[in-house]
């Protein structure tokens, strides 16, 4: 029986070596902001994860990590349940993360000054294992309409595909920040232009499993002639908070892209994954439901009440709807003010530590990303701060 259902309970996370607490004087933040920037949850996780990592640890012996037929199970299983997903065992290769796994798709599938296409403003992730691995980004920059939803702009896709050769395409679906769940139509589209000029897909879904508005669709999975061009990462990371486990599991149904996929893999040194890991993530998929259920309501509460409460006391700084993921895109252009003091009201009066928008991409100007999946007090908290810096301005 699920025994960690309380996600009201504050718990102390500073001086347990996180990123999200104890990251800020190495990020230069001052001691006193309140963290909720990083996606990370300020929840416990699955006793079913805590039990399975305590029968390890009483183990005694943690040697290399082997793959075994029940953790397929079990991962396959989610996707069934979660996703009517049919996969195939030896489609899955583990990795420690999916930025990992986009570094390794762009030394798999490019070469040296190639450019590779991703949809600004975006998880920034994407543009950094690009450029550092010696490739170029181009952005098919999502376009936001009146009501403040983001779409792709198709012609400006092909036109960029076409004129920059584009062999690598990094979708982020649902997508982060800006919180979209794209539609057949949209994913069928850009899909069929991939087709059409030979371009993979690397289509990060580790958010899949947070959707409130209609229901994710794994790219892949839409039409029989995506699953030859395409690499699928997800990871229990997200869904179940345990990403300092580091194990994600990237879907590649071709047997030539898989190859290419692993040789890359085995060119960095990377073999056996993450014992604790490999035990969290069977658990979670197997055992951890009825957590992940109750999480999925409290989180869903949360935007609710982040979106009355910017309504009734902050109406100058608006949420753009989320329909998938945890984390919310606060529009505060109403405010007028430039990205620099932006983040100085944030930061300096606000006491708040959130992604400001501009590291997604020039379009994220005016805007930040704040992670919701925390206790409602300290949800609370950081809008009452920024509700009296706000009121200042």
């Amino acid at each position: 029986m699920e025994k960690n259902l309380d996600f009201e309970t504050v718990i102390e996370r500073n001086g347990t070596g996180c990123l999200k607490y104890d990251g800020r004087a190495m990020r230069g933040m001052p001691a006193d902001v309140l963290p909720l920037w990083v996606a990370d949850m300020d929840f416990r996780v699955s006793s079913s994860i805590q039990e399975a990592l305590t029968a390890q640890a009483a183990h005694g012996i943690y040697g290399y990590a082997q793959v075994q037929d029940s953790y397929y199970e079990a991962v396959r299983g989610w996707m069934k349940r979660r996703h009517q997903w049919d996969t195939e065992p030896d489609w899955i290769v583990t990795t420690p993360g999916v930025v990992f796994a986009l570094a390794m798709a762009v030394r798999a599938f490019t070469e040296p000054g190639d450019a590779v296409l991703i949809q600004k403003p975006v998880y920034y992730p994407f543009d950094s294992v690009i450029r550092n691995n010696g490739r170029r980004t181009v952005s098919n920059t999502l376009v936001m309409d009146e009501n403040g939803r983001y779409s792709m702009d198709l012609e400006d896709f092909e036109e960029k595909v076409v004129r920059e050769k584009i062999r690598l395409f990094f979708l982020c679906n649902p997508h982060n920040p800006v919180g979209r769940v794209w539609s057949r139509e949209e994913l069928e589209a850009v899909g069929d232009i991939c087709r059409r000029h030979n371009v993979i897909v690397a289509s990060d879904e580790i958010h899949a499993d947070f959707v409130h508005v209609g229901r994710h669709r794994v790219f892949m999975d839409l039409k029989e002639e995506y699953r030859n061009m395409t690499v699928t990462c997800t990871a229990p990371s997200k869904t179940f908070n345990i990403a300092g486990l580091q194990i994600s599991n990237i879907f590649i149904a071709d047997e030539g892209l898989r190859k290419r996929f692993r040789r890359q893999i085995t060119a960095t040194g990377y073999d056996e994954p993450n014992m604790a890991g490999l035990a969290a993530c069977e658990a979670a998929y197997r055992d951890g439901e009825t957590w992940y259920a109750a999480m999925l309501a409290y989180v869903r509460e949360n935007i609710a009440y982040i979106r009355e409460f910017l309504a009734a006391r902050i109406p100058r700084i608006t949420m753009t709807e989320p329909e998938g993921t945890y984390l919310v895109w606060l529009d505060c252009r109403k405010l007028g003010l430039s990205g620099e003091a932006l983040n100085r009201l944030f930061v300096g009066e606000a006491k708040l530590w959130l992604d400001d928008g501009t590291i997604f991409g020039e379009t994220g100007e005016g805007f930040q990303r704040v992670n919701t999946a925390c206790p409602r007090a300290t949800l609370r908290e950081a809008l009452e701060r920024l509700a009296r810096a706000a009121a200042l301005r």
